[in-house]
């Protein structure tokens, strides 16, 4: 246990010869052994998962007294912060009276308060540039990346500081982005097991709901839950860098700070809305939950009639509707302007003959394109398929696609070696992320012939 020891040299005489006073902990150095900590219980979580095995009575024990070494850590910091701030507020009244060195005694260095969100650096650029000079064999870049606490130096990486990896992660995370619309939760472990109830309020199974006479007993009916696992995988987003953009930090900031979340959403997106499942999140156009609305008959190819849109929103879940956003390619969208419709009853005799727009854009067509569609707002995405195939346009609730990121965000390799021939250092981002829809089938309806669901596509043309 540290003690912080203060000796008033009046009051008790002279120090003895040899004793050397210890330096008391800083907080940087007990949020490090939090970290370590931290780190300590992921990996018995990571190998109970990879043996596919529950904890052990030990295992348990010691993340357990892990968690409350960190919280006693906790404790600890937040006392020495308050003492800071109330010191930091007072001042020094009187002026210090001079130490004279004593025969024997040691003295040590003050240590300069590192900021642990940004390990001292002033941008991602200059921490960047930092990373370069160490695995280039500069020693006191090495150390002050050392100092941060985690890194695998002789591999020449390191953990990006937090709040360079919270700036990436709100980028990837913004508006361009699906990510930010899904049911996203995170996890310190590798994967994640979760029940789900696929049931109806009007179905004859699950939760039931009678109507019942006076003293009469109330008909029981119970829960079912089926299981599913989600386990996290790897997304890699590389940057090449030259040395000569190595030479000037600030612009390499903004480099890292846009191509790689830019590389991360785009590869996020594609998986989101087609991924196969496999090594990546399954994507909801190869889910079970998918509906796809047929065409309309003799509809010509590469085409969208305002009969596809409406049929697509009759087929959402009522529930989700109010949630829902229209995903697609910009080929579809350019059609969007120039669609328009006459036959506004069921019947031939009463059409009106006057054409009515479908679509118009908000402040109409000078005025910025994207807006709404039958009232739910319109995302085009590099992700959906051009026009006229299968995936170019869907209507989806992604509040019912959950996704799981790994507690700590995105971390950071570099290496100077992989393009050494081409004067180029190559930083790889790493974000872990597991995804899939909450259904895993449409649901019939209380009365009707058509399934509903969260994600509804039109079929190819």
């Amino acid at each position: 246990m540290y003690r912080n020891h203060r000796v008033a040299p009046v009051a008790f005489g002279r120090v003895p010869e040899g004793v050397i006073f210890m330096a008391a902990p800083t907080i940087d150095g007990m949020q490090a052994r939090q970290q370590e900590l931290q780190q300590a219980s992921e990996q018995l979580f990571s190998a109970a998962d990879t043996a596919n095995r529950d904890l052990t009575d030990d295992e348990l024990g010691q993340i357990e007294a892990n968690t409350a070494e960190v919280e006693r850590l906790g404790r600890q910091i937040e006392a020495r912060k308050k003492l800071d701030q109330i010191g930091a507020g007072q001042g020094r009244r009187t002026p210090a009276d001079p130490q004279t060195p004593q025969p024997g005694a040691r003295t040590v260095p003050a240590q300069v308060r590192v900021d642990p969100r940004t390990g001292g650096f002033k941008h991602l650029g200059e921490f960047a540039s930092c990373v370069r000079a160490a695995a280039g064999e500069d020693d006191g870049a090495r150390g002050r990346l050392m100092q941060m606490g985690e890194g695998t130096g002789e591999d020449g990486g390191f953990l990006v500081p937090a709040e360079f990896r919270d700036g990436i992660m709100s980028v990837v995370e913004g508006e361009d982005g699906l990510l930010s619309s899904t049911d996203s939760s995170t996890t310190v472990r590798n994967a994640v097991s979760h029940p789900k109830d696929e049931t109806t309020p009007w179905g004859t199974s699950g939760i039931q709901v009678y109507w019942e006479g006076e003293a009469q007993a109330a008909t029981a009916a119970g829960v079912k839950f089926k299981g599913d696992t989600l386990r996290l995988n790897k997304l890699f987003a590389r940057v090449d860098v030259t040395d000569e953009l190595l030479e000037d930090a600030p612009q390499l900031d903004n480099y890292l700070r846009v191509k790689a979340p830019e590389v991360m959403t785009s590869v996020i997106n594609l998986a989101i809305v087609q991924g196969n499942g496999v090594g990546k999140p399954l994507g909801f156009m190869n889910s079970g939950a998918l509906v796809t609305v047929n065409k309309e008959t003799s509809q010509p190819a590469d085409t969208i009639f305002h009969r596809n849109l409406v049929k697509m929103m009759g087929r959402m879940y009522a529930p989700c509707f109010a949630r829902a956003t229209w995903l697609m390619h910009q080929d579809v969208w350019a059609q969007l302007p120039l669609m328009s419709f006459a036959d506004v009853g069921k019947y031939p005799s009463t059409a009106t003959g006057t054409q009515v727009p479908i679509f118009v854009p908000p402040g109409a067509l000078s005025a910025s394109p994207y807006g709404m569609l039958l009232g739910r707002p319109i995302k085009v995405l590099q992700a959906m398929e051009t026009i006229g195939d299968l995936g170019d346009i869907a209507l989806v609730d992604l509040s019912m696609y959950r996704t799981i990121t790994k507690t700590g965000g995105a971390r950071v390799d570099t290496s100077i070696h992989l393009k050494f021939d081409t004067d180029e250092t190559v930083y790889r981002f790493i974000f872990r992320l597991a995804g899939a829809p909450w259904w895993s089938a449409p649901i019939s309806p209380r009365d009707g012939t058509n399934t509903l669901s969260p994600f509804i596509t039109l079929e190819s043309r």
